[in-house]
């Protein structure tokens, strides 16, 4: 793939609000996985884990946690990513918290752009009470989610929104 194709895909994913609620297959999400199991990770502790998500009642769940978010009904299919605190506070310490965040967040960035090469809608939820998320999936309290990315067949097509000029991030050498 040339770099400009792949800044195309890059540039083709955007967030989509409104599903039909088909679920994505087995397949897909080991599929999923696969991928977000290649991404770089702090001491390659692979700080983060994933609760996949495909009953309407969790879904109903989830998106009353998100402070009801409705299309995260519509789905058929939510990934709750979580940042898992031991796996990298046993080598880092305090500091792993912050890298094991790093990590889940790369790993949920991966999964996204998996989906979106197999032709998924997503969209990256960071708006949800994490206690009532962490309650109605049973995560531990060494793990804590980050991000709520709904993955499934979008109703439908988004154009991707504009962006700020890439240079206007840019600082060399000093801010």
């Amino acid at each position: 793939m040339e770099s400009s194709e792949f800044l195309g895909f890059l540039k083709s994913r955007s967030s989509v609000r409104s599903y039909t609620g088909e679920q994505i297959s087995q397949d897909d999400i080991r599929f999923l996985l696969e991928a977000a199991a290649t991404c770089p990770t702090a001491g390659n502790r692979e700080a983060w884990d994933v609760v996949v998500c495909r009953q309407e009642d969790l879904l109903e769940s989830l998106a009353d946690a998100a402070f009801n978010q409705q299309f995260i009904r519509e789905a058929g299919t939510v990934f709750v990513i979580c940042a898992n605190y031991v796996r990298s506070m046993s080598r880092y310490g305090e500091r792993g918290i912050l890298y094991a965040v790093q990590d889940a967040t790369i790993a949920g960035t991966y999964m996204m752009l998996a989906a979106h090469a197999c032709r998924y809608a997503t969209c990256w939820v960071g708006s949800f009470d994490e206690e009532e998320v962490r309650g109605i999936l049973g995560i531990p309290p060494h793990s804590r989610p980050v991000a709520l990315l709904v993955i499934g067949e979008g109703k439908e097509q988004v154009g991707s929104p504009e962006r700020m000029a890439s240079h206007e991030h840019l600082h060399e050498d000093y801010w």
